[in-house]
């Protein structure tokens, strides 16, 4: 039962900010409410770019002004201080019965700490390993070192961790996380809104990237990729939807390598990315080999597969098995000469009616194995778990002290 139980949601994403954080704990914040849940929601208020949205029905959600960088994110440690050092009164002030906070590791000590002496369970939405990603940037071993050290006593203090693959798993134990504590529950998409049945944004023939795009993406890759066959096919485009630490760069490698021949649309609606992802001879993926993130496997993947358009996946295993297995597109080697032979390869399935005759399979896969609303109600469930488990807890050790004889748990 869910029905009075008070859930406080500490996060720096959450709609209308398109990402994949905000899309998964909006559908937890909804499946909570749904439950009869009273669920609070303390995160930034959205940039200048966001879709205007109405908030979720029967959630509170509480903004709060924060620093941004030039893209408009909350990304760098002072942007993460602006949001995480007030949190720490506003956790304070509100009541709740469980916490649920999602990196990076800085939000999760603060909800650890808070929940710590309001003697409250806490859950740890790991949707990655942050220290992977630190490394992967480059930063300082200094940097590192505190990071890990942050990470680790988030993941061990935690009640429950909920994270989004095997994989992830897999790491979060390697950093000290209970495998006890662990609830995989895999990572999805909004199936209502990502459809084979929206109208396609345009007629032309493209391909488009959609979503962050950042130092362990490298998104230039299709856009050098792109250049090798521009000139056979000039009736071709490259769209980027989204924004990003390298997007200035994507811009001026496009200036240079085919000018004129790629868009970028800046940040769009989910809805609006939906009508651009169903139109496109495939939509594009990737991840850097060997930076750290080889286990991940992107929400662009589910996204494209949803609307039953193919994917060209450019990167390591994990994301490549994914998208084999499930006969979701092309999976190549993280090279412009393997994505350029595979934008061939796709543009001839567009012309022959391959991509079409696929799109109903793309989309049942997804519906079935990545439905976003499935990942909340199994997150929903262990956020339920870890209250029932503390309130056991706390009955328990209230007989012992009174004197009384320990009932046993059920």
């Amino acid at each position: 039962m869910t029905g009075g139980l008070r859930v406080v949601i500490a996060s720096r994403l959450f709609p209308p900010e398109v990402s994949a954080g905000a899309f998964r704990l909006g559908a937890l914040a909804r499946e909570l409410a749904e439950r009869g849940a009273d669920v609070a929601v303390l995160t930034t208020t959205p940039p200048a770019h966001a879709p205007k949205t109405p908030d979720a029905r029967g959630v509170d959600v509480r903004r709060w002004p924060v620093l941004r960088d030039e893209g408009g994110n909350v990304r760098g440690y002072v942007q993460y201080m602006s949001f995480d050092l007030p949190l720490l009164g506003r956790l304070l002030a509100t009541r709740f019965d469980v916490a649920v906070a999602e990196s990076p590791p800085t939000t999760g000590l603060v909800a650890t700490v808070i929940a710590g002496l309001k003697r409250r369970p806490l859950v740890y939405y790991a949707a990655d390993v942050w220290t992977d990603g630190v490394i992967s940037m480059g930063a300082p071993s200094v940097i590192v070192s505190v990071m890990r050290r942050m990470e680790r006593a988030v993941l061990k203090r935690a009640g429950i961790i909920i994270s989004v693959s095997a994989e992830v798993t897999e790491r979060l134990v390697l950093l000290g996380a209970d495998p006890e504590h662990v609830v995989t529950v895999g990572n999805g998409i909004d199936t209502d809104i990502f459809t084979p049945d929206v109208e396609p944004a345009s007629d032309e023939t493209y391909f488009v990237y959609t979503g962050t795009m950042s130092e362990w993406q490298q998104p230039d890759i299709f856009i050098r990729a792109f250049a090798q066959i521009a000139e056979s096919h000039p009736g071709v485009r490259l769209r980027f939807f989204g924004q990003g630490a390298v997007e200035s760069q994507l811009k001026q490698v496009a200036q240079e390598l085919v000018p004129g021949r790629v868009e970028f649309g800046g940040v769009v609606s989910p809805a609006e990315s939906t009508s651009w992802i169903r139109g496109a001879a495939a939509s594009l993926v990737s991840i850097v080999p060997g930076i750290g993130y080889d286990f991940a496997k992107p929400t662009k993947t589910y996204a494209a597969a949803a609307t039953g358009t193919p994917v060209l996946f450019a990167g390591p295993d994990a994301g490549a098995e994914l998208v084999r297995s499930g006969q979701l597109g092309f999976a190549v080697g993280f090279t412009p000469d393997a994505v350029a032979t595979a934008m061939q390869q796709l543009l001839a399935q567009a012309k022959d009616g391959t991509t079409e005759r696929m799109r109903p399979h793309r989309a049942s896969w997804a519906q079935q194995n990545v439905s976003l609303r499935a990942v909340a109600q199994r997150v929903a469930r262990a956020v339920t778990q870890a209250a029932s488990t503390r309130a056991r807890k706390l009955e328990a050790d209230s007989r012992l002290a009174s004197g009384g004889p320990e009932r046993p748990t059920q």
